[in-house]
């Protein structure tokens, strides 16, 4: 059985005051990194981006990062130069179920010494196992532990389902 948690437009708002909150956050920048956990979290990412650009006058880079969610202790992924120098930094992913991605992301970007690193996720599932905050978030989700939320992408359009 699958129950739509989030429609497309819903998504599409939801990314709008993410940006508006990240703008907030980073008034006194000149630059703004989002690093979008590839795949999803860098869809979402696409639409903060597309957002920020239009409300704000920073430079926004969109940058990837690509863990392999079933066994993240492997080779993580990160398109982002050591010599490129930003004052703080938005991880995004879609879904934070456990903590465990975003965890093992934060720990690449610890190689890089940013000087600030804030979470961003679309949906908190409210089940971590690993000591994440996330600073930033669409929607919080009380499910049942064994529910699978997921990010649907159907021709460039978003919905986000309870399996």
């Amino acid at each position: 059985m699958k129950n739509q948690v989030l429609s497309h437009n819903k998504i599409i708002r939801i990314c709008n005051r993410l940006a508006y909150q990240i703008v907030e956050n980073s008034e006194f920048n000149k630059s703004i990194l989002i690093i979008g956990v590839r795949e999803k979290g860098l869809e979402i990412s696409k639409l903060i981006v597309n957002e920020l650009k239009e409300i704000c006058s920073n430079k926004v880079v969109l940058k990837s990062i690509q863990i392999d969610k079933n066994n993240p202790k492997n080779i993580i992924n990160c398109d982002l130069s050591t010599s490129e120098i930003y004052e703080k930094v938005f991880i995004i992913d879609d879904v934070l179920n456990t903590g465990k991605t975003l965890m093992y992301a934060i720990k690449k970007l610890l190689e890089y010494n940013f000087e600030n690193i804030k979470t961003v996720v679309l949906i908190d599932r409210n089940h971590k196992k690993f000591p994440v905050k996330v600073d930033f978030k669409g929607i919080s989700l009380s499910t049942n532990y064994d529910d699978t939320v997921k990010l649907i992408i159907e021709k460039n359009n978003l919905k986000a389902i309870i399996v």
